[in-house]
C-alpha cells in the first residue's frame, strides 16, 4: 500500500514558497473561515451551541404551552470568506425565535465571527464568557437566556481548549484579528492572536488562540 505524500515530502517543495502561500491565504483569510476554512468548525460548533442555549431558555418559558423540541432545520449562512451549513433547532409550535441568527437570516456579519472566536481566545472565566455573550448580542437579553447559552458553550470551548496536540510541528506561523470591544465604557481595539501549524502530514491546523 502506498503511503500518501504531504507537502512536505514532494521533491522539489520549496518549503520558503509555502511558507509564503500560506501567510498570504491567512491574510486574505482564505484558509480561517470559509467552506473548508480552519475556523469554521468552531464557528459552526459555537453558533449551534449558542443556538442551543436559546432553545432551551425558550423551553423554560413555553413549558404551560406543552411546548417542545420539534427536530432541526439546516440552511446554510455565508459571510465575508465562505460559508457553511448551520443546523438550528426547532420547536413544536413554531415560536422559537432565535436572536443570534435568526430565522431568515443567511449571511453573518464580520464583527459576529470576530467575538464568537474571541469566545476560544478567553480564559475559562464565566464572567468573561458572560460579558462576552452580552456583546454579541447587543440586545437586552435576560440573565436566565445568557446563562443557557454559556452552560451550552463552556463544554464547547473546554473541548477544544483541552484537544491533544502532535508533539511535533515543523512550521508555525502567528497571525493576528483585530476587533473593537467595549472595556470600562470605552470602546477600545483589540487583538485576537491565532496561532498555526502545518503537522508532519502536511496539514494545517489551529494550535490556539490568544487575547490581548
Amino acid at each position: 500500500m502506498t503511503k500518501n505524500k504531504s507537502i512536505l515530502d514532494i521533491p522539489g517543495m520549496d518549503l520558503k514558497q509555502l511558507q509564503e502561500q500560506i501567510v498570504a491565504e491567512i491574510r486574505e483569510g482564505k484558509s480561517l473561515l470559509g467552506k473548508d476554512g480552519l475556523l469554521t468548525p468552531l464557528l459552526k460548533g459555537a453558533l449551534e451551541a449558542t443556538l442551543e442555549g436559546e432553545m432551551e431558555a425558550h423551553l423554560d418559558q413555553t413549558r404551560g404551552d406543552k411546548n417542545r423540541r420539534n427536530g432541526k432545520a439546516v440552511k446554510t449562512v455565508k459571510h465575508s470568506t465562505g460559508g457553511f451549513e448551520l443546523e438550528t433547532p426547532r420547536d413544536r409550535n413554531g415560536s422559537f425565535e432565535p436572536e443570534i441568527v435568526k430565522k431568515r437570516q443567511t449571511v453573518l456579519n464580520q464583527a459576529l465571527d470576530e467575538k464568537i472566536l474571541g469566545l476560544f481566545s478567553i480564559g475559562m472565566s464565566y464572567d468573561d464568557i458572560r460579558k462576552h455573550l452580552a456583546e454579541m448580542y447587543d440586545l437586552d437579553i435576560s440573565a436566565a437566556k445568557i446563562s443557557s447559552v454559556t452552560d451550552k458553550l463552556i463544554p464547547v470551548i473546554t473541548q477544544w481548549r483541552s484537544r491533544p496536540l502532535e508533539s511535533v510541528y515543523p512550521i508555525i506561523f502567528l497571525d493576528a484579528m483585530f476587533f473593537k470591544a467595549r472595556d470600562e465604557g470605552r470602546v477600545v481595539q483589540k487583538a485576537i492572536y491565532n496561532i498555526l501549524g502545518i503537522n508532519q502530514q502536511g496539514k494545517k491546523e489551529i494550535l490556539g488562540f490568544y487575547r490581548v
